[in-house]
């Protein structure tokens, strides 16, 4: 017998029996007060990429910038969404004058409808495209009080949200309309956030528009500059949105037969281009994905583009091949998506053929590798000509390389600098660039989720505190939202990994003696069928285990007897297979 394997067992079976949870962590430091300076704490986007929301505070008020979610991963099971942590906001929420977007996209405003009722429904500033998306997600909680939306402009005048505390929107380059980014001016100095943000340049070199949407950050006095950080691991400046739909446009115009484009539902810009390109070319557009058909709604009611050719899929058929383009979701693999029911031939509508030509305008999301290559796969059993990102410049990030993320650092004169959007390796990376480009050390600060960052002094000093706000994850699980547990999400990825063993014993209340054999179910751990020797040794291991803790007893010590069957068949479990499922005994005295 191992005593470390039984040791550890006991102790998990009998936190598991209790039902009580895993040792609480220590609280949170007391956080000093805020006293006259001006307090910046990011409660996401700086550990990973996604959930990004930025607390801006000074004196009395608090602006919160972005409330978006992030994505779950193989780690977070059963996991709708990750969301940040907004127990600093929720004890201070009568202290929030404003939410402030930069952009529509999820990672930016996906957590609204979970978070704003939690923030106390405070205004929301957003520009026109954003403040759409906002409403549209909204309408899927129509329990929820309606919104306080504020529609601004790029270029308008500063709006004074408090006496001491004004905002105003700048226009930036990213892949959906009306993204900016954002200036808080303070009694101290201007607190710039971008966003989300690329460079639209023609080799290397930045667009006149580029040059001109940053002249106004010569003359003023920037405290503190945060930019994302997202594309900083790439070297070089990223081909331009104009050659990637060049070449989508010369593809389409030699394209024999339909064309089909899988891209982001969120690249909206690229997608109102598409749709010009198909019309240049006499083709009709077909729209699927859920997402795509939404953002697609939004473009018509603003009007952005003629979109007198959309066609319903159950038309595809009756039209000439060479006068189709699809534009559709599921570039990423997604297993229900438009692309991948086409690849596996369950699309309703769809079949592909020899002649389409289908083009992933998109790159892969990291962790979605292994559902891409399926998607490929599944495509190239096909006869159809596939082009891809790696074939051909057909996709171009939202999310500016490091030439130029460098190139914007220069238009900016600012003092302090805090890397944002990205896992810690890329915000570590960001604060090196500041650095080579002659930012002082010290005036960089890599923050942290939760970590408490200060100016103060009017200014002249620049420090992270060593209190943190509280960073944990908050989740949304259908329709719950909390805090993750650790004991559930470990509890998921043991049946996942190795399954359940359920024991259900009869023992006789006088004597201590099982009635009859144990009952066992098993899922996810063996099959029942080819494991009858193993399920007799389990059922002998059961009885003698479950006797010694019952016979002579009076009363019965039910617990102690389900204690003991946990780590005696737990021990012959991993014995015989190596696995290690979880086992629950259910002892009933009859």
């Amino acid at each position: 017998m191992n005593p470390t394997f039984t040791h550890s067992l006991r102790q998990k079976n009998m936190r598991r029996r209790s039902n009580s949870p895993i040792p609480m962590k220590k609280p949170h430091d007391i956080i000093p007060p805020i006293n006259d300076a001006i307090r910046i704490v990011p409660l996401g986007g700086v550990e990973e990429i996604g959930k990004n929301m930025t607390v801006i505070e000074y004196g009395n008020d608090i602006i919160v910038v972005d409330a978006g979610i992030q994505f779950t991963d193989p780690e977070t099971p059963g996991v709708d969404y990750i969301l940040p942590n907004i127990k600093y906001l929720e004890d201070r929420k009568d202290r929030i004058r404003a939410l402030v977007i930069t952009h529509g996209h999820l990672d930016h405003i996906g957590g609204i409808p979970y978070l704003i009722t939690r923030l106390g429904n405070p205004p929301i500033y957003t520009r026109e495209f954003g403040a759409l998306l906002i409403r549209k997600r909204q309408e899927e909680f129509p329990q929820l009080a309606p919104l306080d939306i504020r529609i601004v402009e790029a270029g308008d005048k500063a709006i004074p949200l408090t006496p001491t505390l004004k905002v105003r929107f700048f226009g930036l380059t990213h892949s959906i309309p009306d993204s900016t980014g954002i200036i808080i001016e303070t009694p101290y100095g201007d607190i710039v956030n971008t966003g989300d943000v690329r460079i639209e340049n023609e080799a290397g070199v930045p667009a006149e528009k580029e040059v001109e949407q940053y002249k106004m950050f010569k003359d003023r006095n920037v405290l503190l500059f945060t930019m994302d950080s997202t594309g900083i691991d790439k070297p070089g400046f990223s081909p331009s949105e104009a050659s990637i739909l060049k070449n989508i446009d010369a593809i389409v115009g030699q394209a024999p037969g339909r064309v089909i484009i899988a891209t982001f539902a969120s690249q909206v810009e690229r997608i109102i281009e598409f749709m010009n390109t198909a019309r240049r070319y006499g083709r009709k557009v077909v729209i699927e994905g859920r997402s795509m058909k939404t953002n697609v709604d939004i473009i018509k009611h603003l009007n952005l583009v003629d979109v007198s050719h959309i066609v319903p899929v159950e038309e595809i058929e009756k039209l000439p091949p060479n006068k189709v383009m699809m534009i559709a979701t599921g570039a990423q693999g997604e297993e229900f998506a438009a692309l991948m029911r086409m690849a596996n031939k369950t699309h309703k509508y769809v079949k592909l053929q020899r002649s389409d030509t289908i083009i992933l305008s998109s790159s892969v999301i990291p962790g979605n590798d292994r559902a891409v290559e399926k998607l490929k796969d599944n495509l190239f059993r096909h006869d159809a000509k596939i082009i891809t990102y790696l074939d051909s410049d057909v996709h171009t990030s939202g999310h500016g390389k490091r030439g130029e993320l460098e190139w914007v650092h220069k238009q900016i004169p600012y003092k302090y600098f805090m890397p944002v959007h990205g896992s810690h390796f890329r915000l570590k990376m960001h604060a090196e660039l500041a650095a080579n480009l002659g930012c002082p050390r010290e005036n960089i600060i890599v923050p942290d989720n939760g970590s408490i960052i200060e100016i103060r002094d009017g200014g002249k000093q620049f420090i992270k505190l060593p209190e943190k706000a509280p960073s944990d994850d908050m989740v949304v699980e259908g329709l719950n939202i909390g805090d993750i547990s650790e004991v559930v999400i470990r509890d998921r990825k043991m049946l996942a990994g190795d399954g359940i063993f359920v024991i259900i014993a009869l023992v006789n209340s006088r004597n201590g003696r099982l009635k009859k054999s144990p009952d066992i179910i098993a899922r996810g751990f063996v099959y029942l069928r080819e494991s009858q020797e193993l399920l007799s040794e389990a059922r002998n291991i059961i009885r003698r285990s479950i006797e010694s803790s019952t016979m002579g007893s009076n009363p019965i010590n039910f617990d102690l007897a389900k204690n003991a069957v946990s780590e005696d068949v737990s021990r012959f479990l991993f014995q015989k297979t190596a696995k290690k499922p979880i086992v629950i005994p259910v002892i009933l005295g009859v």
